[in-house]
């Protein structure tokens, strides 16, 4: 072996190494399920102190574990995300895709789960009724923010004036004429139905169809999707509490079997 290859294969191998010394500190943490320091970490899993002190100093600097004011380092921020990502990705849509059926057959009507893809609300999974009615939103469809119940609900959680930044670049005229276009009105809407965890609209996209959605929440609070009844906008106004309240207790019990709440 030359010696370039062989200095690469020292690289090499010297990279695996670092990677697995970070990964032992990181479950000595989540075993112990407590903050720890040092001294303690490196005498359970068998490594140089000085080897733990510049692990820990890397992983806090890239925000993997957090040090408290005692000196002692706890898991960071930046797993949070990984996880919650890897939770998404493995879990959301499944169990999502179990209460949305099961609430298509309590209530007898279309249901939809729905997220954000960028300026627009898309359908991400749907049950249809057992009815006739029909709606014209399929799986992948795509419409503006500020026609939907969902799509207000999506950006509840951002602060207010980037709420309305967004609706002042985005928001467009409906087919039907009566989505609402005026961003501050709907940056006012978006945040409160967001803390009342439900949203109706009727007519704005589509005329006499209602939708009643409710979001689905993770632990920092951001609505990562939402779960709406499609039904006819006479029903909502004739047992509007029934519908609404079915829908809400959907979000809850996603939101509960994700860990979430």
């Amino acid at each position: 072996m030359d010696a370039t290859v062989e200095k690469q294969e020292t690289n090499r191998r010297s990279r695996v190494s670092g990677i697995d010394r970070a990964l032992q500190v990181l479950d000595v943490l989540q075993s112990s399920g407590a903050p720890s320091g040092a001294y303690a970490i490196a005498r359970a899993i068998g490594a140089p102190l000085s080897t733990v002190y510049a692990i820990v100093d890397d992983l806090v600097e890239r925000r993997m574990l957090q040090r408290r004011a005692d000196g002692s380092v706890w898991l960071g921020p930046r797993l949070y995300h990984y996880g919650l990502a890897y939770a998404q990705s493995l879990d959301f849509l499944d169990v999502a895709t179990h209460e949305m059926h099961d609430l298509c057959r309590e209530v007898g009507e279309t249901v939809q789960i729905c997220g954000r893809d960028g300026d627009h609300m898309v359908v991400l999974a749907m049950a249809d009724g057992p009815g006739h009615f029909r709606v014209s939103s399929r799986v992948g469809t795509r419409v503006p923010l500020n026609w939907t119940a969902s799509g207000r609900l999506l950006v509840g959680h951002l602060p207010g004036p980037e709420i309305e930044a967004l609706f002042a670049r985005i928001a467009r005229a409906s087919p039907t004429g009566r989505a609402e276009t005026d961003p501050s009105a709907l940056a006012g809407a978006s945040a409160q139905a967001l803390r009342e965890r439900l949203c109706i609209q009727m007519s704005e996209s589509d005329f006499a169809v209602a939708c009643v959605a409710s979001p689905i929440r993770d632990g920092s609070g951001e609505c990562q999707a939402t779960v709406s009844i499609v039904l006819p906008e006479h029903k909502v106004v004739q047992d509007g509490d029934r519908y609404t309240q079915a829908v809400k207790d959907a979000a809850a019990r996603i939101e509960t079997r994700l860990g979430w709440r």
